[in-house]
């Protein structure tokens, strides 16, 4: 133990500008290389969404589906931004689609496959990500209105007793929520 009285070391007054600089380009290169080293994660988690359905599977017409929001395809955001859009959008779709109910009417083995994949990419984005509540200000924040979007389906499926058809719809709009997530990962990117 050091004497109370004993001189600290001090840091130059650079070194705490210089440590957040450090910080957040580990943070940039993280998320880079999350993406370029496994470019196939939506062609994968898009493959084993297909694979999840029966094969007994056959579009059906509920009422009021929830469909996936146009004003989160139009954005122009900056690299952490779509980061932090596209890790909000897999933390809903795990949570979505690992409930029980699921278990029913998908294959399971595709199913356990597809959860672990989104997994895998919650984990990595979540190490590269700041806290994501500065990244957003001004009413148009995506996070919110993706919480909103999967609030809309466990409404949608509460309401149709999480039927096979109201699942395939569900199916249906997981896989145009991946397809999403192929585009935030190109402006993740730049």
């Amino acid at each position: 133990m050091a004497a109370p009285n004993a001189p600290q070391p001090r840091l130059p007054h650079a070194a705490p500008a210089l440590l957040l600089l450090l910080t957040a380009l580990a943070t940039t290169l993280a998320c880079q290389q999350l993406w370029t080293h496994d470019d196939t994660f939506p062609g994968d988690a898009l493959r084993l969404l297909q694979d999840v359905a029966p094969s007994h599977a056959q579009p059906c017409h509920l009422q009021e589906p929830p469909f996936f929001p146009d004003t989160l395809l139009h954005n122009n955001l900056r690299p952490h931004q779509a980061a932090a859009t596209a890790l909000r959008i897999l933390q809903n779709l795990f949570h979505t689609l690992g409930t029980n109910s699921t278990r029913q009417h998908w294959h399971s083995q595709p199913r356990n496959d597809l959860l672990n994949k989104l997994q895998h990419y919650i984990h990595h984005l979540e190490r590269c990500l700041p806290d994501n509540a500065t990244l957003f200000k001004g009413p148009r924040n995506p996070l919110l209105t993706i919480n909103k979007y999967f609030r809309d389906i466990q409404l949608f499926l509460h309401a149709h007793n999480h039927s096979a058809c109201a699942w395939e719809h569900v199916r249906l709009e997981a896989r145009t929520s991946l397809q999403h997530l192929h585009n935030l990962t190109r402006t993740m990117r730049r």
